[in-house]
């Protein structure tokens, strides 16, 4: 079926919508570099209410399988691709691409020229957008525009009650972990670290989780505007010097916010699995995976005892910080992605070094 995307100042990009998907979507536009890691993309919790595009032309090829979901289901509002694969090998095969988009209701145009929408997105900047099929009428494509684009996003994607991963290790490290829409390998690895993870709702207060009496706090990672969840940021104010703290991209935001920090919106956002970012501590340049439209406004830490650890190579925006007398650090990107491939598990390292050293 023909099918096309209209962003808001008019321009259409046109392809195919797959048939079995639900047909008219709408959501903010963002694109996505990475060659490999389709599947992660559509589960990672970060994308809610948003049409990725990917940039990579072959998208599908070797199909999707339920080891590679980052959470309970995937929260994207479309996906957008060049060509369609309908042919997949691998060893893990489960499903198709197309099967897998089917059951989870993602709106799919492909056979779209990607280059172009990209290099459009890079110009203006991301921008709300609708798909629908070739035949929507204008009345229908206007009423969609004008829908609001969601701020409640981390109460969509927060778990709804507390679960645990447990650790057979003896004396492990208890952390609590918040959840703004934590993607599952973050989990993995701090457990399979040593730690037992407890894992929150977003809205748990921080009297709830000192009562826990954790040896460490960890902000997790989450879609959209850090400013839009005050609430949550008043409860990581309480939790600053009593706990050792590691934040993961919007935590990382969360965090500098509660500091009394500011963030602010990038014109087009970090996505990608080859993203370079420089340790300034060492000097050593990493390729990190990637996925927020926001970031830390280094100016805003002038005054505030926080320091810059890490600054990207692209457009020298802040990476990653440390409190200068707490046990408090944070992130913009995501460690546990292995683009190196492990490069940067050393941040969990020292998450668990940290908590050793304050009990």
């Amino acid at each position: 079926m023909k099918g096309k995307l209209i962003l808001e100042d008019g321009t259409v990009f046109r392809g195919q919508i797959f048939g079995g998907t639900n047909a008219n979507s709408e959501g903010e536009v963002v694109f996505n570099t990475g060659m490999t890691g389709y599947q992660e993309i559509l589960t990672d919790p970060s994308y809610c209410r948003q049409i990725v595009t990917l940039t990579y032309p072959l998208i599908g090829n070797y199909g999707t399988a339920k080891i590679f979901e980052q959470s309970r289901k995937s929260f994207v509002s479309g996906l957008i691709i060049g060509e369609l694969c309908t042919i997949p090998s691998n060893s893990t095969l489960e499903r198709t691409l197309a099967e897998y988009l089917t059951v989870e209701r993602i709106p799919c145009l492909y056979d779209v020229d990607t280059r172009a929408l990209t290099r459009r997105i890079r110009a203006e900047g991301t921008m709300k957008g609708v798909i629908v099929s070739e035949y929507t009428s204008q009345l229908t494509i206007d009423q969609m525009m004008e829908l609001p684009i969601d701020t409640d996003v981390v109460e969509q994607v927060t778990t709804n009650k507390t679960y645990t991963l447990e650790s057979d290790k003896k004396d492990a490290p208890f952390v609590v972990a918040m959840d703004f829409g934590v993607k599952r390998h973050i989990l993995e690895s701090m457990n399979n670290l040593g730690c037992k993870v407890m894992v929150v709702p977003a809205g748990t207060s921080a009297d709830d989780i000192l009562s826990m009496n954790p040896d460490g706090v960890f902000l997790s990672n989450g879609p959209g505007d850090p400013k839009d969840v005050p609430e949550i940021i008043d409860e990581i104010k309480k939790l600053i010097g009593e706990k050792p703290i590691f934040g993961i991209c919007l935590g990382h935001q969360l965090l500098a916010l509660a500091m009394g920090a500011d963030t602010y919106k990038l014109k087009f956002g970090h996505r990608g699995s080859n993203q370079p970012v420089k340790d300034l501590r060492t000097g050593r340049v990493y390729i990190t995976s990637q996925n927020h439209g926001y970031a830390v406004d280094e100016k805003s830490l002038k005054d505030i005892p926080l320091e810059i650890t890490h600054i990207s190579m692209n457009d020298g925006t802040v990476e990653g910080m440390r409190h200068k007398e707490l046990p408090i650090y944070s992130v913009q990107y995501h460690p546990e992605a292995s683009p190196g491939p492990t490069d940067n598990m050393y941040l969990f390292d020292e998450f668990f070094k940290m908590m050793e050293s304050e009990r």
